[in-house]
Parts: C-alpha cells; sequence; structure tokens
C-alpha cells in the first residue's frame, strides 16, 4: 500500500474528488470558496484533544498514522464529501449521505473519525447533528467546500491562498450550526492534497492536518471483496484508513466495513479514534 502517496482513488464526474493521495500542487485554475457572511468560528473545541505541534514557520503539522510499536490498534476515517455547488444532485435524489454505514459502525461497535464538509452538514443536518452527539464517533473538518488547496488537485476547483483559512472556518460554522457541539481540531485537505503553502495559509487555527497511510479503493468501487482485501493487505499497527461516507459515490463500503472488522478483531487489532493515535504519537514523540 501507498504511504504519502499520490494516487487517485477517483473522480467523480461533477468535480467532487474521493481521491487518495498525499502531497500534491503544480498548476490549476483559481476558484475562491465564497465565504459568505458566516459568523468567525471560535476554537474547534472548548476542550482541547490532542494536537501535534506545528511545523517550523508555523506550518500545520500533518499527521499519517500512529507508533507502530504501541500495541495492534487502527482508525477508521471516512470522508463525508460534497462540494459546495451539489446542491442540485442533492435535491434531484442523489445520496451523498449514507445511514446504513454508520448504523453498521454503530452495531459493530467501531469508534470512528468523520471527515465532514460543511456543505455536507448543511446538507444533512440531523445526520451530522447525531455523530456529533455520539460518543462512538468524532467529527472533524473537511473544509467547506470541498474544493483543492493546490493547484492541479484531480480535477477540483481550487480556493486560493487568501480564502482556505475562511473555507475552514466556514466548515467549523456550518458544523456547529448543524449541532456538532465539539468539532476535533483535525482537519483533512479535499483530494489530500497540500503543500507548504497551504499549510502556512491553516498554521493560525491551530489544527492537525490528518491524512493516511492505508487506502482503501471504496471510492465508486463496485467490487466489496477487491476494497476488502485493500484494506486488510494494508493495515498495520496504528493505520489510519481512509473510506467514504457517500452512498452514491461509494457504494460498497458498507459491505467492506461489515467484512474487515470481524477480521481485523480475530487478528487482535482494536479499533480507535484518529485522536488516540493523535495522543499516542504526541506523547512518543
Amino acid at each position: 500500500m501507498m504511504t504519502h502517496a499520490c494516487r487517485i482513488t477517483a473522480v467523480c464526474a461533477m468535480g467532487a474528488v474521493l481521491a487518495a493521495c498525499g502531497t500534491a500542487g503544480t498548476s490549476g485554475t483559481a476558484h475562491p470558496a465564497r465565504s459568505g457572511a458566516a459568523a468567525p468560528a471560535a476554537s474547534p473545541s472548548a476542550s482541547r484533544p490532542p494536537v501535534l505541534a506545528q511545523g517550523p514557520g508555523g506550518l500545520t503539522p500533518v499527521f499519517e498514522h500512529g507508533p507502530r510499536t504501541l500495541g495492534k490498534t487502527v482508525a477508521l476515517t471516512f470522508d463525508a464529501d460534497m462540494t459546495a455547488d451539489e446542491g442540485d444532485r442533492a435535491a434531484s435524489g442523489e445520496h451523498f449521505d449514507n445511514p446504513a454505514l454508520i448504523d453498521a459502525l454503530r452495531t459493530l461497535k467501531v469508534p470512528a473519525t468523520v471527515f465532514m464538509t460543511g456543505r455536507w452538514a448543511e446538507q444533512y443536518p440531523a445526520q451530522a447533528r447525531s455523530l456529533g452527539a455520539d460518543k462512538q464517533f468524532e467529527v472533524a473538518n473537511h473544509s467547506f467546500s470541498h474544493y483543492s488547496f493546490t493547484p492541479d488537485c484531480y480535477g477540483l476547483p481550487t480556493v486560493d491562498a487568501d480564502h482556505m483559512k475562511s473555507d475552514v472556518e466556514r466548515a467549523y460554522t456550518a458544523l456547529r450550526k448543524a449541532g456538532v457541539a465539539h468539532p476535533m481540531p483535525y482537519f483533512r485537505f479535499p483530494g489530500g492534497c497540500y503543500d507548504d503553502r497551504s499549510r502556512k495559509a491553516l498554521g493560525a487555527l491551530g489544527v492537525t492536518a490528518v491524512q493516511w497511510d492505508v487506502v482503501s479503493g471504496d471510492a465508486f468501487a463496485t467490487d466489496a471483496d477487491a476494497v476488502t482485501r485493500q484494506v486488510l493487505d494494508g493495515v498495520k499497527p496504528g493505520s489510519v484508513v481512509i473510506m467514504h461516507c457517500t452512498r452514491s459515490a461509494a457504494p460498497t463500503t458498507e459491505r467492506v466495513v461489515r467484512a474487515i472488522v470481524p477480521e481485523l478483531r480475530r487478528q487482535g487489532y482494536r479499533f480507535v479514534k484518529v485522536s488516540e493515535l493523535i495522543g499516542e504519537t504526541a506523547g512518543h514523540r
């Protein structure tokens, strides 16, 4: 499996990339996010969860996986993707949510971290509120618009540097408005694409950028068995697995979860949220 890789899993026809990639950025067309009149976001959480220290020059820290030597833990993460301009598709019946997947996680008692765009929270406020109130889950920031924070990120429209911070703040505002009282101070770059410019732009927010070391390949997959094998082959102690909570774009994910959870437990793995892995990493350094 690729760690810190730049591998696209799939591209949505309307530009909502469900990608698996690491650092990217060459050229692209600027498309600033509309910050609107949203009130400034407060700090991500009143009771501060663990975060990593900033990098040199105030760069946002990037987390890919937990320690390999502190036991067999694994974090399942799910991107709730929806771009700012996909409202018409949702209105016409396209499902950017996946309630059956969340039900499966609850039934299996698997803690998980959901990286949610602000636009998804606006579209599905009851589901966002339910996830935010359930201690089995933690909800983190996946931007408001799901536009890229670097140029040339698999066809995504691009947020220019002057709007990156406000896009993330707007997402926190949308999450809270939907009822997520304590969104986590964790951020996942849309498409996984970032560079030093985008890390610098978000430095003042105090968030930790969360990547992954296991690409599930669930985006637009139709073969649940193949996705299951890919996850099981890639997981190591401390792994972060990227999956998706978008029924229309990742239709096999529920079946994959129902297959990998008992097998990983049989292998001795314990499922944790990203916050636990970050806490272990911060304490291990």
